[in-house]
Parts: structure tokens; sequence; C-alpha cells
């Protein structure tokens, strides 16, 4: 089933598909390893928003992009400053993102990569968390699964309503501050969902070691879609 879920996913377009401003096209993008064993982030405060904001913008510019991007199933140091993550324990630690980030600036313009609906927004604001987030429902053929998009602005959950209709290439949001985004240099976090399993406004965008296989069936690589 779930092999067949992907497979929709990635079939629905053969093309980049864009969920941050359209001025970006897909030869503006780098690949950015932000995984524990990166010596890179070694040299840098992690725990700090805006040094990993200045590292960021840096590794943009030595690349030539515009945007930086990645991240799935990637296992990450830094949600171990947070106690929202930061269990102490291997097994349940929850440090392997399930996500793709999409690293550029604040303000930045939000757009929905597919026809949908809102399903459910919150500002899920504990230390580390998504900070505003919201959740688009869509069908495709017989199957109906959501898109997050975490670590937007306050302003982008005003003025909305759940069951609001979204068409593709629609602004939906804005990309937040370190202030109001859980503490994070700014970026979108972008995931595909299979099933909520109740979540109103929120999902787990982290995993830990134990439940890992469930999470990546259920939340299967967003780049399938974006071909980025």
């Amino acid at each position: 089933m779930n092999d067949n879920f992907k497979k929709k996913i990635k079939n629905i377009s053969h093309d980049f598909i864009s969920v941050v401003d359209s001025e970006f096209v897909k030869e503006d993008y780098v690949a950015i390893d932000l995984s524990a064993t990166n010596p890179d982030l070694d040299t840098i405060n992690v725990s700090s928003s805006r040094a990993f904001e200045v590292y960021i913008k840096e590794y943009i510019a030595q690349n030539k992009a515009k945007v930086a991007y990645g991240g799935y199933n990637e296992v990450r140091g830094i949600y171990s400053r947070s106690s929202h993550f930061n269990q102490h324990n291997p097994e349940t630690e929850r440090n392997i993102h399930l996500g793709i980030d999409i690293w550029c600036d604040a303000e930045t313009k939000i757009l929905a990569p597919l026809d949908g609906k809102i399903h459910s927004f919150k500002n899920n604001n504990n230390f580390g968390d998504y900070g505003p987030t919201i959740i688009l429902e869509h069908a495709l053929d017989d199957v109906v699964f959501y898109s997050l998009y975490g670590h937007l602005s306050l302003g982008s959950l005003s003025g909305i309503t759940v069951g609001d209709p979204v068409k593709a290439g629609q602004t939906i949001a804005a990309l937040g501050t370190a202030s109001v985004n859980g503490d994070y240099a700014p970026h979108l976090h972008f995931q595909v969902i299979k099933d909520m399993q109740g979540n109103i406004g929120d999902y787990p965008g982290v995993s830990n070691k134990k439940d890992l296989e469930f999470y990546l069936q259920n939340c299967p690589d967003p780049n399938l879609l974006l071909k980025i």
C-alpha cells in the first residue's frame, strides 16, 4: 500500500514544484548537509539560531545559490538543545528528520504545491518546535493525504479557516523569524503525511530510532513530489 502511495506522489508531476516563492527556480537550490556527522557544524554554536542563520547564508552564497534544502531521514544533533526532543536515551531521543527543510529568508512566501483545503493550523510554540504551522489536505484519485508547513510567521495563521480551499501555486503563508518559529534560522519544514493519526495542527517531524520504520512509511520523502 505504501509503495503505491509513494508512486502516486512521485507521479503527480515530472517537473519541479515550488513551495517557496515562485521567483526561485530549480537551479537556485543547493543541497545542504545538517547531519550530526557534518564536521562543519562542529565549528558553530548550533544552539544559536543566529549563528546557524549566518552559517546557512554563507553556505548558500559560497555555492552561488539562493536557497538550501535537504534533511529527509537525516540524523541531526541540533535537537539535543531542546527538552521537547531530547530524552537522553538513544532509542527514544527524537533526532531523525522526517521532512525536507528549505532554508531562505524570513517573510518568504509559502506556496501550496497542489490543490487542497486547510485541514488544520496551530502555533506549536514549544522551544525547538514548529512554531506557527499549517496542514493542508489533498485528494488524489481515491487517496487522501496531507502536507505540513512548519516555522511560519504568526500572521500566517490570521484570516484562515479550516476547510478553506487552496489552489496549486497559491500563497498560503510566509516564513517566520527565530522569535516565533521555534528559535531556528528561517526555513520551511515541509512534510508529506499519509495518515494524520488524529493530530490537529501538528504532526511529528522528527522520529526516534524505535519508531523510524513506521514514520518513514507514513511520511515518504517530500522530494518525490517537489523534485528539487
